[in-house]
């Protein structure tokens, strides 16, 4: 896959339990060589949120190289399919309503790159000093600011914050939404649970981010949401997208070395 790399990829990545919860349920994937990241966050307590992050992100790391984007994420979607139905087995046979968890993938493949998701952890995209979220909670709360929040703040204030509608492992049938875009040099992409976009404001990511340096970043925003509270899991994934065919690189004229030599 790493010749279908058309951009040069850094990134960095962190995750931590937090200060209140005794268990890290979070599980990121970071792998710029091959064009792949996502970041997991497991539910369903007594260790079952840790076995379903772990099983939706080592799923993914299995992945073999794929001649083009589209089947790129063909294989990510079919492979989320896959452990969605493994956690409902394993469900079943413990006996337990729920082993879940959220699942946000980001491919890259060329000068494009894709992603999908279900469930509240997020993308975010810095372009060119602004911040873009590229994925929409799945979550009740997101479910009532689209519909117009029935009561405004108020009743918006009512609703937990956790209460998600979509994740791997909660129903037989998964539903993921996703969506592609054209890389431009310099692009930038964060993926978190929601340990951190829960305590740190969208300004505050961007900032971040606004540096360029993927390790940086990830490490303010995770001091950050410690800082305010560490209340959840956290996981935070940054990498950075260098165009090595773009016009503004710096090319060695061919002709330099033959008029330098002596004659």
């Amino acid at each position: 896959m790493t010749d279908a790399l058309q951009f040069q990829w850094t990134s960095a990545s962190c995750s931590h339990v937090g200060l209140v919860r005794e268990l890290n349920e979070d599980a990121c994937l970071d792998l710029a060589e091959h064009g792949l990241w996502a970041v997991a966050d497991g539910m369903g307590g007594h260790t079952l949120g840790d076995l379903a992050s772990r099983l939706v992100v080592e799923s993914l790391r299995q992945m073999p190289p794929a001649p083009s984007l589209e089947r790129f994420m063909v294989d990510a979607r079919d492979r989320l399919q896959t452990v969605n139905r493994q956690l409902r087995a394993e469900a079943a046979a413990r006996n337990v309503r729920i082993i879940g968890s959220t699942a946000v993938v980001l491919l890259a493949h060329g000068r494009r790159c894709g992603y999908l998701w279900a469930g509240d952890s997020r993308i975010y995209l810095y372009r060119g000093g602004e911040l873009r979220r590229l994925t929409r909670d799945h979550s009740q709360l997101e479910e009532l600011r689209a519909r117009g929040g029935f009561g405004g703040d108020a009743a918006l204030a009512q609703v937990a914050r956790n209460l998600i509608t979509r994740a791997v492992g909660v129903a037989d049938s998964l539903e993921l939404d996703e969506d592609t875009l054209a890389l431009q040099d310099g692009d930038m992409f964060l993926l978190c649970s929601d340990g951190l976009s829960n305590e740190v404001s969208e300004t505050e990511i961007g900032d971040a981010l606004g540096g360029g340096n993927c390790a940086q970043a990830a490490g303010e925003l995770l001091d950050l949401a410690l800082r305010r509270g560490g209340r959840d899991n956290i996981s935070v994934v940054a990498t950075r997208a260098r165009d090595l065919f773009g016009s503004e690189q710096t090319v060695l004229n061919p002709g330099f070395g033959e008029a330098s030599r002596p004659a």
